[in-house]
């Protein structure tokens, strides 16, 4: 499939799925802690500096988002977990509110699921990821922020997480840079693969 990332934009925004678009297009969800870097990988991913908002208050993507690109498949940001700063009551919510989407969805062809590299994956992180693996949804591993970290500890910090998540080997797993554009295309390959 031929896709033009230079014609996307945001399309709506939804809180559950009355609101979710009504039609076929084939749809990628993006998944991660509210600081890992979501809003610069889809906008690094989209060749835009600030189709998604990147914000210096984590947490603030409070809805599904549904950016539309070239007509022929969706991008799906759903709310970052794992934000100390919004009550239990919120984050039961938000979590209602992605399952119900991750659960229910048919255009959801697979879950970019983002880690810090720097990191080991939280617990939030590894629930997300055996959560993807219980409901047999696709999943793609897109470790952020490589280039904070020297290249020859890449090796070292990609055992560790895949260690931590119990990682399927049969998973994609991509190193990823919004600053270098690392892992840019790999990242392009395994979503078109999947759609």
């Amino acid at each position: 499939m031929e896709i033009n990332i230079h014609n996307a934009e945001i399309l709506l925004s939804a809180a559950n799925k009355s609101h979710y678009p009504q039609d076929e297009l084939p749809e990628i969800a993006l998944a991660g802690r509210s600081n890992v870097g979501k809003s610069s990988f889809i906008n690094t991913m989209l060749n835009r500096k600030n189709l998604a908002r990147t914000s210096g208050k984590p947490g603030k993507t409070q809805l599904l988002n549904f950016f539309n690109i070239d007509d022929k498949m969706r991008f799906v940001d759903v709310p970052g977990y794992g934000y100390a700063r919004v009550s239990k009551k919120e984050r039961e919510k938000w979590g209602r509110m992605i399952e119900e989407y991750l659960t229910t969805r048919e255009n959801l062809r697979a879950v970019v699921s983002l880690v810090d590299l720097r990191h080991d994956p939280s617990a939030d992180d590894v629930q997300m990821y055996e959560f993807l693996k219980y409901y047999e949804i696709p999943v793609i591993i897109v470790a952020t922020k490589a280039d904070k970290i020297p290249r020859g500890k890449w090796n070292k910090h990609e055992s560790a997480i895949k260690k931590k998540l119990n990682f399927d080997p049969s998973d994609d797993f991509i190193l990823f840079s919004s600053v270098s554009k690392e892992g840019m295309e790999k990242a392009w390959d395994a979503i078109l693969e999947k759609i």
